[in-house]
């Protein structure tokens, strides 16, 4: 019975091998790819078939969304139409493990014409497309995986990885930043994480709890009852946060002499709680209140007036937790 567990580790060591051995590529030629990536007017347009499309897919994929403008063109199509995508303005990277594959060289002279930069990435410096390329990225293999040397394996590895260092390369040159991420993941939740803030999903004006400092316990959980959030916000006579009063809070006095009817909410509220203003991340605001132990938060304005208020159910219901 074959040793599947060792089959297994055996292609996980020779593709390591292969990606430790790209660090020799790593030279003035991925310099200049890189330049001319930087100072692409256009986009970087990925071309690949086989299973170098399915990477080049990836790569152009990464450098979108890592702040360098670019797609994906199949070779195929790029023959019957698709080629009017590219322009003059445009950098194109050609992949091909050979250097050889037909339906990228059949093309390469229009892109010529249309007068684009082309990089050509592939495992055969001498070959056909890195000599036609304005510049070549090596990334030559010792060995496939593949028993049989045949499938690409540890080829389409090295490209992948090649494809990250070029689009990290670029990332830190145009000097992205975490923000710059999200606006192209929106509809993620890294994107929620990096850009929603407290305004878009604190609960305000109506639905904000607030109660006077001169008002009775019972006002309070009234309030707190009406407005679902487990807590309330306590303001002196101009408006301005005095305290908080929470439901636990609540737990810790059941045991006091206290009458709620009777006794003022300013005799058991937390003086000084914690706060937030509504341009914090919610990220930001759900690590303090880990930090804190709390289980919501007042929002307040420059001049200390309540304006908000959110807890964990909000900021599990936008995604961020």
């Amino acid at each position: 019975m074959k040793d599947f567990k060792q089959l297994a580790r055996t292609v996980l060591k020779i593709e390591q091998q292969a990606v430790a051995e790209l660090d020799q590529y790593i030279d003035d030629s991925f310099e200049s790819a890189c330049q001319l990536m930087y100072h692409c007017k256009g986009r970087v347009i990925v071309i690949g078939m086989g299973k170098s499309g399915h990477i080049g897919g990836k790569i152009a994929a990464t450098l979108a969304s890592t702040g360098t403008p670019s797609f994906f063109v199949h070779p195929g199509e790029a023959s019957h139409g698709d080629l009017g995508m590219i322009t003059s303005d445009d950098v194109v990277l050609c992949i091909s493990n050979s250097g050889e594959t037909s339906e990228v060289l059949s093309i390469i002279p229009v892109i010529k014409r249309i007068g684009s930069k082309l990089i050509a990435m592939t495992g055969e410096p001498l070959s056909t497309l890195a000599k036609l390329a304005d510049t070549h990225v090596c990334i030559k293999v010792s060995q496939e995986a593949c028993p049989l040397g045949l499938a690409p394996t540890s080829s389409t590895t090295a490209t992948l990885v090649m494809g990250d260092a070029l689009a990290v390369a670029l990332l830190n040159a145009r000097g992205f930043t975490a923000d710059d991420f999200a606006l192209s993941h929106p509809g993620g939740s890294l994107g929620k994480r990096l850009l929603l803030r407290l305004t878009d999903i604190m609960h305000r004006d109506e639905r904000l709890p607030v109660v006077s400092n001169k008002a009775f316990i019972k006002d309070a959980l009234v309030e707190m009852s009406l407005k679902g959030l487990g807590m309330t916000a306590v303001t002196d006579e101009q408006g301005q946060l005095a305290g908080v009063f929470t439901d636990g809070d609540l737990r810790r006095i059941l045991d006091d002499k206290i009458d709620i009817h009777q006794d003022n909410i300013a005799s058991v509220m937390t003086v000084s709680p914690t706060t937030a203003h509504g341009d914090m991340l919610a990220a930001e605001a759900l690590k303090i209140m880990e930090d804190k132990k709390i289980n919501g938060l007042i929002i307040i304005d420059e001049n200390n007036v309540p304006v908000g208020a959110m807890n964990m159910h909000d900021l599990l219901k936008s995604g961020v937790l």
